[in-house]
């Protein structure tokens, strides 16, 4: 499963703007692609403001201790970078790599219908964890359940035209 996060069905979040580095307008990047570096793999990126998603090039970035650094065109100066600052980076959904039969991004999972093997609907899934050994997906419904992303033994069925997953899950 690739993290990514969606805005709508033509954009998809993979990062976040930090704060300011430098003087000629660089600026620290919060990536939420697999590969943290991936990120900058993309180009052009959209910037959401009040008017929505604006496109933005990456003329130059580089890593920063364990994150990345940036230059986005036409972003010359630490004052007008920080304009910047805290919003969120998207692509376009085509700009993301195919995917195997069976593989999806979190996007593709936030808010699909989880039903157990007992036809009972646990809810939504509202957001994913990434944790050492596997993805984890929080569901909230009548009660809140921490179900592990584990395809063939927990996950039996996504079905993203029905939007459902059919999960192996006892609910207490």
């Amino acid at each position: 499963m690739k993290q990514a996060v969606e805005t709508d069905s033509q954009y998809v979040i993979v990062g976040q703007v930090g704060s300011t580095y430098g003087i000629k307008g660089w600026l620290k990047i919060i990536s939420y692609t697999e590969v943290i570096s991936n990120i900058v793999e993309y180009n052009p990126w959209y910037i959401e403001d009040l008017n929505g998603w604006n496109r933005v090039n990456v003329e130059e970035s580089s890593p920063h201790g364990n994150g990345i650094i940036a230059k986005l065109a036409g972003w010359d100066s630490p004052e007008k970078a920080k304009l910047l600052s805290g919003k969120k980076i998207a692509v376009l959904r085509s700009q993301l790599p195919h995917l195997s039969h069976g593989e999806y991004y979190w996007s593709d999972l936030k808010g699909l219908t989880v039903i157990n093997q007992h036809g009972t609907v646990l809810g939504k899934i509202s957001y994913l964890i990434e944790t050492g050994s596997n993805d984890v997906m929080v569901v909230k419904g009548e009660q809140e359940h921490a179900i592990p992303y584990l395809p063939g033994t927990v996950v039996q069925q996504v079905d993203l035209v029905k939007g459902e997953m059919h999960v192996n899950w006892e609910t207490i």
